[in-house]
């Protein structure tokens, strides 16, 4: 019987004007499917003009100018549609969704589908049960006691994954699905007698109990910042409408 994590994998990742999902803006995306270790990945991009100024710190980190996003990106009603009924075709497929860092990527597209078609991504979600595995949740509860940063730049270290080409879409997809694959094999004794349906549900627990560490020692440093606890997506905010 194959294991969860050398079986069928889909990956998304969104490239964006900044870390704020409830104003920035996606600029580029990718979705990739793997259908077993090892095989030929399947990559559909996407390259949006997000109809407002990309700043100077976004595109030091991608590249994506605000000149080469006019000519060559293309509007984003479309485009936020055809990502989330690709995603939905993935999910119907049963195709575990690898997201790293899924409230963020998940969040952000779920609040320009709400800017641009006045749906949410949970509309298009609705006929298929969503499975998502997010290698950054997955590291920190198996591995919880390592020290260090955990992007997915550190993971790959980690986990010996090549990324080529970070701050790509489809490359970081593409190096966060492998992750996935080796967190799997890695903490196989622990992981392969769960199904994926059932990590989505515990990746949702361990995700809160990790931001309620996080807030703690938040309180205790003194600053100000607030952890959002949901997973894999954010709770809903009126002016994101």
């Amino acid at each position: 019987m194959t294991r969860w994590y050398d079986g069928p994998l889909a990956a998304f990742d969104t490239e964006t004007t900044g870390v704020d999902v409830e104003e920035d803006r996606i600029v580029s995306a990718a979705v990739v499917v793997q259908d077993m270790t090892g095989g030929r990945p399947r990559v559909t991009r996407w390259l949006v003009n997000p109809g407002v100024p990309v700043p100077p710190g976004a595109t030091e980190v991608h590249g994506l100018t605000d000149n080469h996003l006019q000519r060559n990106g293309r509007w984003p009603a479309p485009v936020v549609e055809e990502i989330a009924r690709l995603l939905a075709e993935q999910c119907a497929a049963a195709r575990p969704l690898v997201v790293m860092n899924a409230p963020f990527d998940l969040t952000i597209l779920d609040r320009e589908l709400r800017r641009h078609r006045a749906a949410s991504l949970a509309q298009y979600l609705e006929n298929v049960p969503l499975c998502v595995l997010d290698p950054r949740v997955l590291d920190k509860h198996l591995d919880r006691y390592r020290k260090g940063r955990r992007t997915l730049s550190d993971l790959c270290d980690q986990y010996e994954v090549v990324l080529d080409g970070a701050h790509d879409a489809a490359a970081d997809a593409m190096a966060a699905l492998e992750v996935t694959r080796a967190v799997g094999r890695r903490f196989a004794s622990r992981l392969e007698r769960l199904a994926p349906s059932e990590l989505h549900t515990l990746q949702a627990v361990w995700h809160a109990a990790q931001a309620r560490g996080l807030q703690a020692w938040f309180a205790r440093s003194g600053a100000p910042e607030e952890v959002d606890p949901h997973w894999p997506l954010r709770t809903d905010l009126p002016a994101a409408a």
